[in-house]
């Protein structure tokens, strides 16, 4: 055998991990191997290995006589829709795709490259996690990934995609980046696992409910996207760059489209109910908004009071937080406080313009939130908006009550321009409840209670209950037709476009975590 055919030979033996066996019982499991997810994510053919040859050196309890192919983990760069992109796949077929000290360093190498060049890094998360046999060394290399996670966070987009197990300390890492997607039935995100849940507190809890996709997307909050399948995830992956640029220092990609910044929509002018208080579909509204309709929604499971999701205007990247009426009438509570003071500081890192879309009738109130510390959460959103220095647009459509008014990103906290519809109602809460303190006496002392309130509680709509006054006082930079909102909204960020905002010079800020 001539060297070129003992290099080939090498590769191909590292190339196959732990083996067909192993590689079998992956794919029984619904699951593709490390290569296979790195061959959909990358364009065809443009992915790089490096450090191929890299493997463990421990000879702690029999590791000495295990072969692990590229210790459990494979790393390079590629390109995604022509755009330079770093990742790392664990292998789950190599000693359970657990982290060593020297898997942790092709980690660490690749995360250090996509930072210097600028360019985003996709995680494949698949292991058992800290590799036992290797003990402190592999506490170490958890450190080194989470100290890198933390440095390149708001500098290039760092996205981890969780497509097996992922335990311990292995589950800090996709915490701190930018997007975390899980696969349904076959991911699972846990702290310790439900065998050390039943033995120290004796609660039997299975591995799904504890830490599957279902879990993280809904309930903790802890995940973004939940799929179907390995492929299905891949795909996902590839769309969520398309909204985002390589860096802190670009904008997003620009896409042609021929959806007419100009477009009348007459169809927004019937959207709204006839009665204040009924329901409605915001995302309705929202996808009349964008380019030829569509959005990439972000945690749509997690929070469904309130919507976060990327659209595009005139083919420019635009971050959305509109309030749900179909949830909670579309109140803020904590979980969509903490979900949407995420994606302002995301989309504000990223330079991603935010359009506020707002029918919001307040806080919600009750001893839960009040105890779970509604006052920390909401600040959380406050503080976001006002740190924000991109383009920031708010349309009112309806309700728009009390804190949760300001909290919508109103004129004081930074909003470039607001404008609201007809239909908006902007005071410090709804005319029922306000007739009902500022004329409780002229009510109780009336002939007629009833009547007279009516009176009232139309008198307090006339005056207060309508953008008008807003607009008067320059809070509203105009009252639009609804049909044209789409056309106000692009011009607007049009006109933006050029903004440059400083905050003070600071080391950072103290955000109300």
């Amino acid at each position: 055998m001539n060297k070129l055919e003992e290099l080939l030979a090498k590769k191909a033996a590292i190339a196959l991990g732990g083996g067909q066996k192993k590689i079998d019982a992956q794919h029984a499991q619904g699951k593709l191997t490390a290569r296979e997810r790195i061959d959909l994510l990358f364009d065809e053919g443009s992915f790089v290995e490096i450090d191929v040859f890299v493997s463990h050196r421990s000879n702690n309890f029999d590791m000495a006589d295990k072969k692990a192919p590229g210790d459990g983990v494979v790393t390079g760069y590629g390109k995604i829709d022509g755009r330079l992109v770093f990742a790392f796949a664990q292998d789950f077929t190599v000693l359970g795709g657990s982290l060593g000290e020297y898997h942790a360093e092709k980690i660490v190498k690749i995360q250090n490259m996509a930072l210097k060049m600028r360019s985003p890094i996709i995680g494949l998360n698949d292991s058992g996690g800290a590799r036992i046999q290797e003990g402190v060394n592999s506490l170490s290399g958890f450190g080194k990934i989470f100290y890198n996670n933390t440095i390149s966070s708001g500098v290039i987009p760092q996205i981890s995609v969780i497509m097996g197990p992922c335990a311990g300390g292995a589950v800090y890492s996709p915490a701190i980046t930018d997007f975390i997607f899980m696969v349904d039935k076959t991911s699972q995100m846990f702290i310790t696992g439900p065998q050390v849940i039943k033995t120290v507190l004796g609660e039997d809890v299975t591995v799904e409910e504890l830490g599957g996709a279902y879990t993280h997307n809904s309930i903790s909050g802890v995940a973004h996207f939940m799929e179907s399948n390995d492929q299905d995830t891949l795909a996902k992956v590839r769309e969520l760059l398309s909204y985002l640029p390589s860096n802190n220092s670009e904008k997003p990609p620009l896409y042609n489209t021929d959806d007419d910044p100009n477009r009348l929509i007459p169809e927004l002018n019937e959207i709204l109910p006839e009665n204040p208080n009924r329901a409605y579909n915001m995302y309705n509204i929202i996808e009349k908004l964008a380019d030829n309709g569509e959005l990439f929604d972000v945690m749509k499971h997690f929070a469904k009071n309130i919507i976060t999701c990327f659209i595009r205007i005139n083919g420019q990247t635009v971050g959305v937080i509109a309030n749900q009426p179909m949830v909670a009438a579309g109140c803020l509570d904590i979980d969509a406080s903490d979900k949407a003071a995420r994606f302002i500081r995301r989309c504000d890192a990223f330079n991603i313009p935010l359009l506020t879309i707002v029918d919001v009738p307040g806080f919600l109130p009750g001893t839960k939130q009040e105890f779970g510390g509604i006052i920390r959460h909401g600040a959380k959103m406050l503080y976001a908006y006002c740190e924000a220095t991109v383009p920031k647009v708010t349309m009112i459509v309806r309700k728009a009550y009390g804190e949760a008014y300001i909290g919508m990103c109103n004129k004081e906290l930074g909003a470039d321009l607001v404008f609201a519809w007809p239909s908006a109602q902007i005071a410090v809460m709804g005319a029922e409840g306000a007739a009902n303190i500022v004329f409780r006496n002229e009510i109780n002392q009336a002939a007629d209670p009833v009547g007279k309130r009516k009176e009232m509680v139309a008198e307090y709509e006339e005056k207060f209950n309508n953008p008008y006054r807003a607009a008067e006082m320059g809070y509203v930079d105009d009252v639009i037709d609804p049909a044209t909102s789409r056309q106000r909204i692009a011009s607007a960020f049009d006109m933006l476009a050029s903004k440059k905002q400083s905050l003070p010079d600071k080391k950072h800020g103290n955000i109300p975590l």
